[in-house]
């Protein structure tokens, strides 16, 4: 039994993690067996570093037991610290004059020793009697990685105890609610467009206690973007400016204690604005792939589509939804000018047209009257294969195919092919001729409607100076099912 003559021990349970608890007590100590004098030393006797051949009445079995744990001491409730409760035994022999326990932090190399020593009147009535000693004012930090030694006094080559003890990180309940160096704290920001800085200042951080602040990018993890920044515990209210090239909508602002496995607090401004994702589209003219890669993990929808000629609707080509977190690949796309792609999110739906500049080689369809019949011609600025399709316009935008002509082939740029279609097939109100490039797999059409050719008609309305009626690729044209 421990004699009460140096501690007073308070038990209080804050909580559990995983059915464990960590204790409080009031004020730190040290405590012997009942009835026995001890004296306890903080400072370490360089002479117990040197052991010496142990008689034979003293061997390693004399060290009975060697428990720790991690206990607290608190000011008031969420401002404590952390200590090391060391418990001790061994069998007594006449030689020895008590114990000496130290810790070596792994993660520094300091050490730190107390000697418990009892008298020699005690020592020689404890003979063959278990001596317990009861230590908890070792302070220790948060995840510390400790290595603790049980000697005896004097010290006995091969007679001691040694552990490896990991202290409690932030993610036990009781050490992240009551530590201060496990609060997160609060962050605040500004945005400075002008020099594409984020202002961050840290609000309600204990004092004393450094800080680290980044942008990251928020995937699975939280991905560096910024240099880490050192906020020092003598300037807890220094702004930190952190760096962007861009505001996307995964950049998060992310600080923790400069301790060991800390808790973070993590702030993500701007994630609801994802209108630049959609820029972020590729085009690889070697192998006609369109990508999408945005830069930020998004769930969208995705689709091919061609806008209409009012720009007021992109419609949606077959076959090509895509329901994606990350990246999405299209293989074989002929880079037309309405040929874009459609996002649609919870928060709504945009289109991006990547080839509305006209960077990249296009084609035209154009369709000139001879007697009694129409030509389709196409004339293209690289190598392509065309069809003819006539259809029934069943509605606006869509077109049932009825007939398909093949259109001669056009190997060459700037050169040019053709089909006649003959009058009578296609002087109809309904009836549609759209062309068709068949040697890729996505492609809007160029599509003519309302073709009213018959002879009188045209000497009726025709004017003097009018042009051959023409199609062009570049005019913006309804793209219909083909």
């Amino acid at each position: 039994m421990l004699s009460g003559n140096a501690i007073i021990f308070l038990t209080l349970v804050w909580g559990t993690c995983e059915g464990q608890t960590i204790s409080q007590f009031a004020e730190c100590g040290f405590a012997c067996s009942e009835g026995v004098s001890c004296k306890n030393k903080a400072n370490r006797n360089i002479f117990n570093s040197f052991c010496r051949q142990p008689p034979p009445s003293v061997t390693p079995s004399i060290l009975e037991s060697l428990t720790l744990s991690t206990v607290t001491k608190c000011v008031h409730r969420g401002t404590c610290a952390l200590y090391l409760s060391i418990s001790a035994s061994l069998i007594m022999e006449e030689s020895l004059r008590g114990l000496e326990i130290c810790l070596l932090s792994l993660d520094t190399q300091e050490t730190r020793c107390h000697s418990t020593r009892i008298s020699k009147i005690s020592s020689q009535r404890m003979v063959g009697r278990m001596l317990q000693v009861h230590f908890d004012c070792f302070e220790v930090s948060v995840a510390q990685h400790l290595y603790v030694t049980l000697k005896t006094i004097p010290y006995y080559c091969e007679v001691q105890i040694s552990r490896e003890y990991h202290v409690e990180d932030c993610t036990d309940a009781d050490v992240g609610r009551n530590i201060p160096a496990c609060s997160a704290g609060r962050l605040t920001y500004n945005v400075d467009q002008a020099q594409k800085a984020i202002q961050v200042h840290f609000a309600d951080i204990p004092r004393g206690q450094a800080y680290y602040v980044r942008l990251c990018l928020k995937w699975f993890a939280c991905e560096d973007y910024s240099p880490l920044a050192l906020v020092n515990a003598e300037q807890p209210g220094k702004a930190v400016a952190l760096k962007y090239s861009q505001l996307l909508p995964c950049l998060c602002i992310e600080g923790w204690a400069a301790v060991p496995d800390a808790v973070r607090i993590q702030i993500c401004p701007f994630e609801n604005d994802t209108r630049i994702l959609w820029d972020y589209i590729f085009y690889n003219p070697f192998t006609q792939s369109l990508s999408w890669e945005p830069p930020c993990p998004v769930q969208a929808q995705v689709h091919l589509c061609g806008m209409s000629e009012m720009d007021d609707q992109c419609w949606e080509l077959s076959h090509t939804g895509r329901t994606v977190l990350g990246n999405v690949h299209y293989l074989q796309v002929d880079p037309q000018r309405w040929l874009c792609m459609k996002f649609s999110t919870l928060q709504g739906s945009w289109v991006r047209c990547p080839f509305a500049e006209g960077n990249f080689p296009g084609w035209k369809m154009k369709i000139h009257y001879l007697p009694d019949k129409l030509r389709a011609s196409f004339i293209s600025r690289s190598p392509a294969r065309f069809q003819v399709q006539l259809c029934n316009r069943t509605e606006h935008f869509h077109c049932h195919v009825f007939e398909t002509i093949s259109v001669g082939s056009q190997g060459d740029a700037d050169t040019m092919a053709h089909v006649d279609i003959p009058e009578a097939e296609v002087c109809s109100p309904d009836i549609c001729i759209q062309g068709w490039r068949t040697d890729v797999d996505y492609s809007v059409p160029a599509q003519k409607c309302d073709i009213r050719c018959n002879r009188s008609y045209r000497r009726k309305h025709q004017r003097p100076h009018d042009s051959p009626i023409t199609i062009n690729k570049w005019e913006r044209r309804a793209p219909a099912s083909p």
